[in-house]
């Protein structure tokens, strides 16, 4: 079962993600130059590669107990995430993920900045670009290719894994030359983000010292109620009126192409897909983009402290996410679970998924409230 859901959980986690980073390059590669772009998406991959070269191997040196708390944790701020922003988005409280769109809008940013070459790359704005796109969308899949692979011990067949759900939107984007907006990502979105919260309170709880009932077979349990409990949670939220338009988009806003080791202008932490964040901290890293609006200008150059700023913004959302009091709530049921099962009460397994399964609708009628 374990080895089942982690392979279907990196293939569609993949697969999502590689179609909103082909958005950016296809994008990249019409307006301006198809070498170039690519390029960029080279350089893209092999820091993906090194990535997962270097610290796969590292992280299966760490205490299975303390990895399954860390990798728990993360996957359960991760997921909780993905399920919040795909309850928005099915009951009509959140502007669904129009590729068409993102594809227009960073068409028309493409077509509109400034070029330049530089270190043998013709079109740095279109390498750049890509290069970031790349980057940025695979961070988190390389993070769970490698968390994944070594906690189950599959690591090879999780980053196989990966590497066909790219293939196979590679070959689609070189077919179509265009976005992929046939493919069902909003959903797939839903069935990765209750996959990754089920992970996360399973490996979390156990990492912190709790025995579930039935070992592996809980995660048949977990997984399925996560679904229940979000499909019902939609059908509230589709009571209450909402003022999200299916015009309105959110993307990422590329306005830098420099890469100073920073996100870029108004995008979003890999842990949260390079999506726009809900209302609270919109204003702080994201934009609405909508049919028509006026495309971002050229480069601009950056400062060393606005790049170590930013820098420092993506490894904290990426962490912690778009909401600290999420990851608070689930740090302290670990620490919960690690208290009672030290002092050793039997079936402290249900406090984190107890936790989980308050602190989303918590999450989301905050964000509800505002919309």
């Amino acid at each position: 079962m374990n080895t089942t859901a982690l392979l279907l959980s990196v293939f569609l986690a993949c697969l999502v993600e590689a179609v909103e980073a082909a958005t950016i390059v296809l994008a990249a590669g019409t307006a301006r130059d198809w070498r170039s772009a690519l390029s960029g998406v080279g350089a893209g991959l092999v820091v993906l590669a090194a990535v997962v070269i270097v610290f796969g191997p590292a992280i299966a040196l760490i205490p299975l107990d303390i990895l399954r708390i860390f990798v728990g944790g993360l996957l359960l701020v991760f997921g909780l995430q993905w399920m919040r922003k795909a309850i928005l988005r099915a009951s009509g409280h959140r502007a669904l993920h129009d590729e068409d769109e993102i594809y227009r809008r960073e068409l028309a940013a493409a077509e509109s900045a400034s070029g330049g070459s530089g270190f043998g790359v013709s079109d740095w704005y279109a390498f750049t670009l890509s290069f970031k796109g790349v980057l940025l969308e695979g961070l988190e899949v390389a993070f769970i290719v490698v968390t994944f692979g070594n906690i189950q011990g599959q690591l090879g067949l999780a980053a196989w894994t990966a590497a066909a759900a790219v293939v196979l939107v590679a070959v689609a984007a070189i077919i179509v030359r265009g976005p992929l907006s046939r493919v069902p990502e909003n959903t797939m979105k839903f069935i990765v983000g209750i996959m990754l919260t089920g992970f996360g309170i399973f490996w979390g709880a156990e990492g912190a010292g709790a025995v579930w009932p039935v070992a592996d077979l809980s995660l048949l349990v977990i997984i399925p109620a996560l679904a229940v409990i979000a499909l019902a949670i939609v059908l509230v939220l589709r009571r209450r009126p909402s003022k999200a338009t299916p015009a309105a988009v959110s993307a990422p806003v590329h306005s830098d192409p420099g890469f100073s080791g920073a996100i870029p202008d108004g995008g979003s932490p890999a842990g949260a897909s390079l999506e726009s964040a809900d209302p609270e901290t919109a204003a702080a890293r994201t934009r609405t983009v909508t049919a028509g609006a006026t495309p971002p200008e050229g480069p601009r150059k950056t400062s060393v402290v606005e790049s170590l700023k930013r820098f420092g913004l993506f490894w904290y959302d990426f962490i912690i996410g778009d909401d600290w009091r999420v990851a608070l709530a689930v740090a302290a049921s670990f620490a919960v679970t690690a208290a009672l099962s030290s002092v050793g009460v039997a079936g402290s397994w249900w406090v984190v998924p107890a936790v989980a399964v308050l602190t989303l609708p918590m999450a989301l009628s905050r964000v509800v409230r505002k919309s």
